[in-house]
């Protein structure tokens, strides 16, 4: 199991750019849950699906004009 927290910039509150958003997306294309919070969002599950989808986060990220990506990962 590998939890994933990542920060996508440029951040607004409230107000998540088509950076963040294709993000999110991505990673629900995949069939993970994410959890959005106010420091930061996190998506869990295997091995796989979670290095899966960090890549598919970050190619939307950057395509769509992140210009900062921050990510912790956790092995439980």
């Amino acid at each position: 199991m590998i939890t994933a927290e990542f920060t996508i910039e440029p951040f607004v509150d409230g107000e998540p750019g088509p950076h963040v958003q294709e993000a999110i997306e991505a990673i629900e294309a995949i069939g993970l849950t994410v959890e959005v919070g106010p420091f930061g969002t996190a998506i869990s599950g295997n091995q796989a699906a979670v290095l899966s989808a960090i890549e598919a986060m970050l190619q939307a990220a950057v395509n769509n004009g992140a210009t900062r990506v921050s990510l912790q990962l956790e092995m439980n």
